[in-house]
């Protein structure tokens, strides 16, 4: 008779990403403890589809996180609580050290006092800065151009010398850019205010916006405008299942990109939205905007062949079905 899955905490897991990576863990087999300040998350998403028990608080509060540690057998944290909007880190640089810096170090130091030695971290592509080279590897140059990003490369710095030092092991998944929604509709993105091109066309499309800008359409790719790794965020909770399950096999730590392998330019996800909503999208072009790289792509075959791997959702077409579909039920039309 096998022993009983040990229980995931799940910091952040009523976030976008977080609630897929709660919804793979459980059908997974494994008793979820999420914990969220709602601050982002969606209280009503977990009653509605999870079984997660919900703790409302933040990484911070380290008497919280002892408690939680104490209540529960937790084998391994999955840890996506952050602060994630780019440009606001530049105008409240604090706030986002404190909550993804600070947070973790608090979480780092709960965990060891709770001898819990198995990390899962939700890191980013954004620590690399404009790439030298497409696709991405993950032994590309570091040169974030964030306090965002600075504070994820902050934490994986940590995490080797906490590895170093006292044994936690960690899988920092570097993700590109998330998108889509579960493929039955129970979850998907719905940030306030929204900041990502995807959701922002479906809204576009549901007339929730006028029109939809395209910043640039002079960059040195086969269209002008930008190109961009889309993941599906299913495929990035189940890569998060199996860095779960190769830490409890006794994996050792690695820093592993996500993304495709693929990039989709601005012009493709609009024409593609426009096809699958049967809608016309107005869209704006505008002057680009500074900092953004004309390609992004990333190189994920260390997650193929360390973890195994396997986007179930590569395509455009399925990834925008999936959010269209979460976004017509989720705000009408």
């Amino acid at each position: 008779m096998s022993s009983p899955q040990p229980t995931i905490l799940v910091t952040g897991g009523a976030g976008y990403i977080g609630s897929h990576g709660v919804l793979a863990l459980e059908a997974a087999g494994y008793p979820v403890v999420i914990l969220d300040t709602l601050e982002y998350g969606h209280r009503e998403l977990v009653e509605q589809h999870l079984q997660a028990q919900l703790i409302v608080g933040s990484t911070t509060d380290r008497a919280l996180l002892d408690e939680i540690f104490q209540a529960h057998n937790i084998g391994a944290v999955m840890h996506f609580a952050a602060y994630i909007a780019v440009g606001e880190s530049v105008q409240k640089p604090a706030e986002y050290y404190h909550n993804n810096v600070v947070g973790t170090l608090t979480l780092l130091e709960a965990m060891l006092a709770a001898d819990v030695k198995r990390l899962v971290f939700s890191s980013t592509c954004a620590i690399y800065g404009p790439p030298k080279t497409v696709p991405i590897p993950e032994d590309h140059p570091q040169n974030p151009i964030s306090p965002y990003a600075t504070s994820k490369l902050m934490v994986e710095h940590m995490l080797r010398d906490f590895d170093a030092a006292y044994g936690l092991k960690a899988v920092a998944f570097r993700y590109f850019n998330a998108a889509g929604a579960d493929p039955q509709g129970r979850l998907g993105e719905d940030h306030h205010p929204e900041t990502h091109l995807i959701p922002l066309v479906l809204l576009t499309a549901l007339g929730k916006r006028q029109s939809i800008a395209i910043f640039g359409t002079d960059y040195d790719t086969p269209d002008g405008t930008c190109i961009r790794d889309y993941v599906h965020v299913s495929d990035l909770a189940s890569a998060h299942v199996k860095g779960v399950d190769y830490l409890l096999a006794g994996g050792d730590s690695t820093f592993i990109n996500l993304g495709n392998g693929n990039g989709f330019s601005v012009r493709e996800v609009i024409d593609t939205a426009r096809r699958m909503t049967g809608r016309e999208i107005p869209a704006v072009e505008c002057d680009r905007r500074p900092g953004d790289p004309p390609s992004l792509v990333g190189s994920s075959d260390r997650a193929r062949d360390l973890l195994g791997w396997e986007p179930a959702y590569p395509d455009l077409d399925s990834i925008i079905a999936h959010a269209w579909r979460w976004h017509r039920e989720r705000h009408g039309g």
